[in-house]
Order: structure tokens, then C-alpha cells, then sequence
């Protein structure tokens, strides 16, 4: 049995980020930084080498939160791609949570394309019944073309194969996409193609943020060059109103509540896509309030 030290505080290391959903969990930073760490979009883990933390440093955060917040019933796992560690590591992990914490009733974790793909159907089962209840998937497009353009390396088909094994092993799954992300161009066919994506992968949740151009980001490079352009507020209304109108979900929730957002839109699909269509038409014709830019942010 390893002994951990009792000290005070968790051991966050870097910018560490988490869905919004997540905000009110437990933060078990479990890998440092993104195992892929290369969307040319993204900045929150440049200045981090991937890395699976020390179990000693886990136990030890887990025994914190277990003094700490024992109201706490939901818990995520950070960094960019817990999902990603060996599964007999991983579920000991998950055995730790169960052991010292179990009070938690729910376990989230970001996943891509590449780590789930190295999880069989019986290895996502095992980490569900170990307590792993939400996979938030960086989908952003079901363009390939803007996939390879923005480093996604994976297919929209690949992209969908693995969402489908996420659900059918039980886990909820929260597909993330970025309004803008095909630039100002490629806005619409950007929007259809991640509706047709969205649809066929039937998530539990879709999230949809907007494009924040990043220094220091290969989108942003291109950005000042002029090789990139961002739809303005009425494409961005545009596109989103395209993607809702492209995707249809057996009952999943669609939001647009990111504080990236301009418009926040919750619609819970099929039912409630007409609702979503005419709040987004009625800000295009100016009779909705958007977000000021000063209030847009990650």
C-alpha cells in the first residue's frame, strides 16, 4: 500500500481547464497537459509535455477531496486526455475514487479519437461500472477536409465510430464543435457536414463554442497572414442556425451556453429544434440581444 503524506491542497499543475457542466466537481488532475496537443486551434496545453502524474500525487488529491468536499458527488478527470491512460492504471485509479469518495456519483473525462480507439467495448464497460459516466469528444467538424486543415488527425467517419462506442458501452457522450472553425468561407458547409456528423453519432450532448483566435496558435498564425478569416455575428447566428437545422438527435441536448457564445441556445432534439431555429432567426433580425464582445471569452 503506498502511504501518502497528509498535506494540504490539490496538485494542479499549469492552466488546467474543464467543461462547463463540470464546474461545481471535484478537479483530479490525472494527466498533465494533451496526448495529441496538436489542433491548430487550441493553446491550453503548449506549454505542457504530456504526462500521466504520479499515483503517489493522485492518491494524495484523492485523500484531499476526501477530507475536503464530501458533498461533492460528481468528479473530473484532467488534463486534456485522462481517458487516455493504460486501462489496468486507469481503473485502479477509478477503484482509488470508489475507495476514498464514495459518495461520487458520476466520473467525466475528455476523450479523442486516439484514446478511445485504444479502449476495446469490454474496456469502456469496465471504467463505466468503475464509475466513468461522461466522455466530453472534441469533435469540432464533420468536414475532413477542415479536420486535416486544423490538425484533428482522425475521420469524420472514425470521429463517429468512436463516438458510437462510447455510447454503446453505456457512457453519456458530450460532442463538442466550434462555430467558425471553417472560417468565414467554408461557413455553411462546415455547419451542414457537422449536422450530418452529429446526427449519425447521436450524442448524449452536443456543446457548441465559438472560435477564439489564440496567439501563439497555428489559426492564429494564419489569422494574421490572412489565410484565415472568422465569420462576423450574423455568420456566426448563421451557422449555428444551419448546424441545429442539420442535426437530428434521437433526444439529445443541444446547447450554445459556452460564454464563447454569442447566443445562448438550449434545445432538446427533435422536439425542440423549431424553438432553437426561430430564437436564432429572431437574433438575426435584430430582436434578440447578443453577448457583447467583452463579455465573449474561454
Amino acid at each position: 500500500m503506498v502511504r501518502v503524506a497528509e498535506e494540504e491542497g490539490m496538485h494542479y499543475e499549469g492552466y488546467c481547464i474543464r467543461p462547463p457542466s463540470e464546474a461545481g466537481s471535484i478537479l483530479l488532475q490525472v494527466t498533465v497537459g494533451c496526448s495529441h496537443n496538436r489542433c491548430a486551434f487550441c493553446g491550453t496545453y503548449r506549454d505542457k509535455r504530456f504526462r500521466i502524474k504520479d499515483d503517489r500525487i493522485i492518491l494524495s488529491d484523492i485523500l484531499y477531496a476526501a477530507r475536503r468536499m464530501p458533498r461533492v458527488n460528481r468528479l473530473f478527470l484532467m488534463d486534456g486526455d485522462a481517458l487516455i491512460i493504460p486501462q489496468p492504471r486507469l481503473i485502479r485509479i477509478l477503484e482509488r475514487i470508489r475507495e476514498h469518495l464514495p459518495w461520487v456519483k458520476r466520473i467525466g473525462a475528455y476523450a479523442n479519437a486516439k484514446s478511445i480507439r485504444k479502449k476495446s467495448a469490454e474496456d469502456l464497460r469496465r471504467l463505466r461500472e468503475n464509475g466513468l459516466g461522461i466522455l466530453y469528444y472534441g469533435v469540432e467538424t464533420g468536414d475532413d477536409e477542415i479536420r486535416t486543415a486544423i490538425r484533428k488527425g482522425s475521420a469524420a467517419a472514425a470521429c463517429v465510430e468512436m463516438g458510437r462506442r462510447v455510447k454503446e458501452a453505456g457512457i453519456l457522450l458530450s460532442a463538442t464543435v466550434l462555430l467558425g472553425i471553417g472560417g468565414r468561407g467554408q461557413s455553411l458547409r462546415h455547419a451542414r457536414a457537422t449536422g450530418r456528423l452529429l446526427s449519425a453519432m447521436d450524442p448524449d450532448f452536443v456543446g457548441a463554442l465559438t472560435v477564439m483566435l489564440v496567439p501563439g496558435t497555428p489559426l492564429y498564425r494564419e489569422y494574421v497572414n490572412g489565410a484565415f478569416e472568422l465569420p462576423d455575428e450574423a455568420g456566426m447566428l448563421r451557422e449555428l442556425r444551419e448546424m441545429i437545422a442539420h442535426t437530428d438527435l434521437s433526444g439529445g441536448y443541444f446547447f450554445s451556453n459556452h460564454a464563447s457564445n454569442y447566443l445562448p441556445v438550449k434545445a432538446k432534439l427533435p422536439g425542440g429544434k423549431r424553438k432553437a431555429l426561430d430564437l436564432i432567426d429572431a437574433a438575426l433580425r435584430g430582436e434578440v440581444g447578443l453577448k457583447p464582445e467583452w463579455m465573449r471569452a474561454l
